[in-house]
């Protein structure tokens, strides 16, 4: 296998030589991290990618990061390591079914959040992200009912800070948040007991009830950055310690493994790798296509959410 510092090299060369960006996700492995040119969630990468001038979008993240960002730049190639780096929100939602739903109850605001695939956003009346989904929902008028798919957590969650009883959830769940035990977490502030405890809202509604902030991925950065506390029990995927220690080197950070894999990582996200990054700039492929009209459908929901100030 070649050394690392020859292939950040070569991913570097080809970077230029392609007029590329590379964007990365929070739960990239840390080398990927490192040769970004942004690092985000996925709707902040996407957008970022919009401000670049350039060819070729690297998308280290998966497949429906990709699908937004290409949805968000049509003109531009947007590449994807690996083209097996799906989500289990996406493989819970298939778009078949939404539109069965639809048909049966048209008087239903379908809310997605973004982690759906491309065919889903099109189906959809509105985006949100775990970010803004609290005040995405309020934006929408009272008497209205609400679909919110796909990810339950996220869904109780939104429901419980809106009050919005006109609110069905899909049964979706990711495969890292949703198997955070509580039972793991009361061992974790046992063991650090002046932690503070920082969770995504993705998680079992047990564990958002032990948390002292519960946040995006990003807003999760932010918080325990900017807080004076110097110790964090972080309840998301291991990946964004990258960020925390390059942000607040001086505090510590703990992780709480799930009960999949006795860890906190995502194996999708993990897929993507220095080697399949520089043979995706290389070779520019897996290369996201979509058609125009499916660019276009998913494109009004985006902007609706992107309007919501």
């Amino acid at each position: 296998m070649p050394a690392v510092t020859s292939l950040t090299d070569e991913i570097l060369d080809l970077k230029q030589q392609r007029r590329a960006v590379i964007l990365a996700h929070h739960y990239q492995s840390d080398e990927i991290q490192d040769l970004a040119d942004a690092i985000g969630d996925s709707l902040e990468l996407a957008r970022a990618a919009q401000k670049f001038e350039g060819d070729v979008i690297a998308f280290c993240g998966v497949v429906f990061m990709a699908e937004t960002a290409k949805v968000l730049n049509p003109s531009r190639i947007v590449v994807l390591p690996d083209l097996d780096a799906g989500c289990s929100l996406v493989d819970s939602c298939p778009a078949d079914q939404i539109r069965a739903f639809r048909k049966r109850h048209p008087e239903y605001v379908v809310v997605s959040y973004i982690n759906t695939s491309v065919e889903v956003k099109a189906e959809s009346d509105i985006l949100c992200t775990s970010r803004n989904a609290v005040k995405i929902v309020n934006s929408i008028p009272a008497e209205k009912p609400i679909l919110f798919l796909p990810d339950i957590n996220l869904g109780n969650y939104v429901k419980q800070q809106t009050g919005r009883e006109n609110m069905k959830i899909w049964q979706g769940a990711c495969i890292v948040h949703a198997t955070f035990a509580a039972r793991k977490l009361i061992g974790a502030r046992a063991a650090h007991p002046q932690a503070l405890v920082a969770a995504h809202p993705e998680c079992p509604q047990d564990v958002l009830a032990m948390a002292d902030f519960i946040g995006s991925t990003s807003a999760i950065i932010d918080w325990c950055v900017s807080n004076p506390a110097q110790e964090f029990i972080v309840m998301t995927e291991s990946g964004v310690k990258h960020s925390l220690t390059r942000l607040a080197p001086g505090k510590q950070f703990h992780f709480v493994p799930n009960e999949n894999c006795n860890c906190s990582e995502c194996p999708y996200m993990r897929r993507n790798t220095l080697e399949k990054l520089r043979d995706a700039l290389a070779n520019l492929t897996p290369r996201i296509e979509l058609s125009d009209d499916l660019i276009r459908r998913a494109a009004l929901p985006i902007e609706r959410m992107l309007a919501v100030k």
